[in-house]
């Protein structure tokens, strides 16, 4: 502040080191009444001014007051700012005027804009911190952090061979247009495209891939395409000209071809924060939105809960913080501290998503409300599965209703009233078997979810545990949260992968491993997350990730169709003497293909009515009643059956309708095996859980002939599964372990865990605080290792 009785000026700068001699302007201001301006630093009477030479830059500010700092100025003051402000578009300047005072100017604005530089920022409100709202959103990439890119090594197919010789396929030899481009460019720069690519110069990679940039090269002898290239123009490189083509092309089959150049990175403008460049530069402290947003919750709640505003500031901010930190301790309570608040939905599982909106409904305080959540446990360590009951608990007890559809044995136990449907799957069940609390469902004979309660029925700890000779082994990942891991994973036994929800098991198995044995024996295109060294590859032919995706997402896939059962039941079909006679071949029996299908529904059995808005529906086709196939087709029997009662069939009667047939039998047997008796061999796919598809890929899995040399990944293969299911699928597991396969699972489930042959525990925390191997070995030894929550629970469970 200014010291009382010291003189001052007010002075608005109107021109700002700008040339001209501005004397239309001075006139103005001298008849608006103004009588001095600080000119280059002068001050000078503007009626007595010689006019200003033109070629040289100027500042001119006007002087709108002269006063001394009174305490009763207040009124003159603020008319004389609002006068100076309205001369120079917002901006005043105060010049001490005593000789002896050692202030310096002051300057103010009353925009969002840097006094010194100019550079100006949209008035901070909500909106400018949205990267869904078009104030707040990157303008490059529209909010969305990530952009569409041609990647070079994909588009640069063959490194190796030169550009004559097709290193980018379509621009070699064999295409004389293109060709005769890039051998007039090699021309124009001094270097051959007969050189193989991978050892021309950076220059001129970057030149053949982006172009000449503002050098002129003469195409006019190029033949191919008249008028292209009649006069001189610069060359627009590779990818910006498929990039182009991509964009434009209303032609689906060639945007489909360029996308498999195509890769998903960060928005080179932002970065990859989605914010506009004025939303980025606001901070609190050391922060701005988007660092804030990268940390995870438990570490955003400490920083809130830390941050201390003094005065007018933190009174103002007081209200909000408590808010902040209310909200994020309701993430924390249902188990997703781990999670960072930029973290994408479509990266989110059912059960995160499901807890976030749990977490939203314990904040709005409601009472009286029926809550029905379905298996709100998925994806949990038992650790924070015990915070997700303790959360529910919370909600009965504050005059709630809460239903939960559940297989957690221990959630099971916490409850109030139990209501067990079976007794078996699809047509088998459907019937309320028993209902009362834990202990009365758990003594009820009939009822298959007391067996598992009681002990009657268990998952047993296998006898002995299998040991390997020959190791996978990953040096120094370090993707995500990992801190530069080693792992080891034993060949030909059943591994377990475990650890706390978000402490890097996804990271090190899915998005590692699995990015790497799918490169290296499925010659897949997938990039592995950040890693140091890979050894032991050589054990396996090939990768498979058996997950929940479902097996298709269309009424056109299904069972039948992707184990491979149905060509085989077409094949039979085919064979029939009525097939013969009218000459149908097999293909005549396929709802995919014209000939044998209905064609109002195009083989679906079904009509899809688009709802724009909304998500599509399916209602059933009224020419063919849903059967897929014309009359002639459904005219041909094999056993009395067409083949769209075949497709209606259940997995368990059609075992018993192809017993002659051993090759259908055997497939279908698999399905058995896998607890999946009860579905139709046509069944929609669209109508599967995450857990029957996960089961159909695993039976196509045990039809094949086994090799034994085969890598199988599972993620979390339980979720949905009853503790019965749970027992099936680990006989079949357990079958491709017999086999040789090693197979890796991610789990939480301790029925699972307590069977594995070995144990790489993560942890010890989630997010920023996990990321390293806690514990590895048997079940019984990381039981006995401190520090794992996977132990602490696993070794109760292996004492019962």
């Amino acid at each position: 502040a200014l010291p009382e009785g010291e003189k001052i000026m007010l002075l608005a700068p109107v021109v700002q080191n700008r040339k001209g001699s501005h004397t239309k302007m001075l006139d103005e201001l001298s008849h608006q009444g103004f009588l001095r301006a600080r000119v280059d630093g002068e001050i000078v009477y503007l009626d007595d001014m010689t006019e200003l030479d033109g070629k040289t830059h100027h500042t001119i500010e006007i002087v709108v007051d002269r006063l001394k700092v009174r305490k009763d100025i207040t009124s003159r003051l603020s008319e004389s700012l609002e006068t100076a402000l309205n001369l120079s578009a917002g901006l005043v300047r105060v010049v001490p005027m005593d000789e002896e005072s050692n202030q310096d100017d002051l300057v103010f604005s009353a925009k969002f804009s840097c006094v010194e530089c100019g550079y100006s920022l949209e008035e901070l409100e909500p909106r400018l911190f949205s990267f869904n709202n078009p104030v707040g959103a990157c303008p490059s990439c529209d909010g969305l952090g990530v952009k569409d890119v041609f990647d070079e090594a994909k588009v640069v197919a063959s490194p190796d061979l030169s550009l004559a010789d097709g290193a980018i396929y379509g621009w070699g030899r064999s295409n004389a247009y293109f060709y005769q481009i890039l051998m007039l460019v090699g021309q124009y720069y001094g270097f051959s495209i007969d050189t193989p690519y991978e050892l021309l110069s950076d220059e001129h990679k970057h030149i053949v891939l982006y172009g000449s940039g503002e050098d002129e090269i003469d195409f006019s002898r190029i033949k191919g395409r008249k008028g292209w290239a009649n006069k001189a123009k610069p060359f627009d490189g590779v990818i910006p000209r498929m990039m182009r083509r991509y964009e434009e092309s209303e032609i689906r089959s060639v945007r489909e071809e360029l996308s498999r150049y195509v890769v998903t990175r960060d928005c080179s403008s932002c970065e990859g924060e989605r914010l506009n460049e004025s939303a980025r530069n606001v901070f609190i402290g050391d922060y701005n939105l988007s660092k804030i947003s990268k940390l995870s919750i438990a570490n955003i709640h400490k920083f809130f809960k830390d941050l201390k505003l003094e005065g007018a500031r933190g009174e103002i901010a007081d209200k909000v913080l408590k808010e902040i930190t209310q909200r994020l301790e309701f993430l924390i309570n249902v188990g997703l501290e781990y999670l960072s608040l930029e973290r994408r939905s479509s990266t989110l599982s059912g059960g995160e998503a499901q807890r976030i909106r749990l977490a939203s409904q314990i904040g709005a305080g409601l009472m009286g409300v029926l809550y029905v959540l379905d298996e709100p446990s998925i994806g949990l360590h038992q650790r924070d599965n015990e915070k997700l009951l303790n959360t529910l608990i919370y909600l009965r007890d504050i005059g709630n209703t809460v239903i939960v559809v559940e297989h957690d044995e221990d959630a099971i136990k916490q409850a109030d009233y139990v209501i067990d449907i079976g007794p078996g799957a699809g047509i088998h069940g459907g019937e309320i078997i028993a209902c009362g609390t834990p202990q009365e469902v758990s003594d009820n004979p009939k009822s298959l979810t007391g067996d598992y309660l009681s002990g009657r029925q268990s998952i047993e700890i296998p006898n002995e545990r299998k040991t390997a000779q020959n190791w996978l082994k990953i040096r120094g990942a370090s993707g995500n949260n990992l801190d530069q891991v080693d792992l080891s994973i034993p060949v030909g036994v059943l591994t377990c992968i475990t650890g706390v929800s978000g402490s890097g098991k996804s990271t090190l198995i899915n998005d590692t491993l699995y990015s790497l044995a799918a490169r290296e024996l499925n010659r897949a295109q997938t990039t592995p997350a950040p890693h140091i060294s890979v050894e032991g590859l050589e054990y396996f032919d090939k990768v498979v990730n058996i997950d929940q995706s479902p097996i298709g997402r269309t009424p056109r896939s299904n069972p039948a169709t992707y184990t491979g059962v149905f060509s085989l039941v077409r094949d039979l079909f085919s064979q029939t003497l009525e097939a013969r006679s009218r000459g149908y071949k097999a293909g005549r029996f396929s709802f995919n293909v014209k000939g044998g299908r209905c064609e109002a529904c195009k083989g679906d059995g079904l009509i899809k009515v688009e709802m724009h808005f909304l998500a599509d529906i399916y209602v059933p086709c009224d020419v063919c009643n849903s059967h897929r196939y014309n009359r002639e087709t459904l005219e041909i029997f094999y056993k009395g059956k067409t083949i769209a009662q075949v497709l209606e069939m259940t997995v368990e009667d059609a075992v018993v309708f192809f017993e002659p047939m051993p090759k259908i039998k055997q497939k279908l047997q698999t399905l058995m095996d896998v607890g999946l008796s009860y579905i139709t061999l046509g069944q929609n796919a669209t109508t599967l859980s995450g857990g029957e598809a996960q089961r159909i890929k695993l039976a196509k899995e045990l039809s094949k002939v086994d090799t034994g040399q085969t890598l199988y990944i599972l993620d979390e293969p339980t979720t949905g599964l009853h503790f019965h299911d749970i027992k099936q699928l680990l006989a079949v597991i357990n079958r491709l372990r017999e086999r040789e396969n090693t197979i890796v699972v991610i789990e939480h489930n301790l029925d699972v865990i307590k069977t594995a042959d070995w144990i790489v525990d993560l942890g010890p925390e989630g997010g920023d605080k996990g990321g390293k191997i806690i514990a590895t070995g048997t079940p019984e030894k990381v039981a006995e290792t401190k520090g794992s929550y996977t132990g602490k629970y696993l070794k109760s469970i292996l004492q019962k």
